[in-house]
């Protein structure tokens, strides 16, 4: 059974005005959708330059200016990018002094983002940055010791075959998740036949999952 490659994810997209409001709850959908990506360590990165881009149409394009942010996968990067109308006022690259207050969002993008571009279009400006991961693959996960012991043990447990192509995702997602409630099921076996205390092994597992998962999180 392949399961490194189960964690789907898909484009999207979000429409908004470019108005100060809106940067709290773009950080917040940020932070939820690269959560459920598993992309934890991205999170902080991620939510610093979509604040830096959005903030640059507010003071450059003006506020109210209809916006679009994308956030997607580009091979095991994560791509953000923020779609504004005005192809005149592009983000420029500066070395502000220390006391200034202005000018220093792409300055921050360049710092956290592996790369930062600008795509121009017949009515659209793209600005966009890219932040490394620490996937192998795009649809596999963010490496860690426990995941890639779970990893390992799940490949000995038998998953039927996905009828159809266009089935893996979602439903490979689904189908890994019951083969790794079958291995805990069987753990669980496993300690009652030897006469441990299923019940205490899972609080004391879920306290580990839980301090170690905080360590993870800024």
């Amino acid at each position: 059974m392949e399961v490194d490659h189960c964690m789907p994810r898909k484009p999207w997209e979000l429409p908004f005005l470019a108005e100060p409001r809106e940067v709290a709850g773009l950080r917040r959908i940020v932070r939820l959708h690269l959560t459920r990506w598993g992309l934890h360590e991205s999170v902080e990165a991620a939510q610093l330059c979509v604040s830096e881009l959005v903030s640059n149409v507010i003071t450059h394009v003006g506020r109210g200016t209809p916006t679009t942010l994308v956030v997607a996968m580009r091979g095991t990067r994560l791509r953000i990018e923020v779609h504004d109308p005005d192809t005149r006022a592009l983000p420029t690259l500066l070395a502000p002094e220390r006391e200034a207050e202005a000018g220093r969002g792409i300055a921050l993008v360049d710092t956290v983002a592996d790369a930062w571009g600008v795509i121009l279009r017949a009515d659209t400006k793209v600005t966009w940055c890219e932040l490394v991961t620490s996937l192998s693959s795009t649809e596999g996960h963010a490496g860690s010791l426990h995941v890639t012991r779970a990893e390992a043990l799940l490949g000995f447990y038998t998953v039927p075959e996905l009828p159809r192509a266009e089935a893996r995702g979602r439903l490979r997602l689904a189908t890994a998740e019951e083969a790794a409630i079958d291995v805990i099921a069987d753990l669980l076996h496993w300690l009652h036949a030897h006469g441990c205390d299923p019940d205490e092994a899972l609080d004391r597992a879920q306290m580990h999952f839980e301090a170690e998962a905080q360590g993870a999180v800024p």
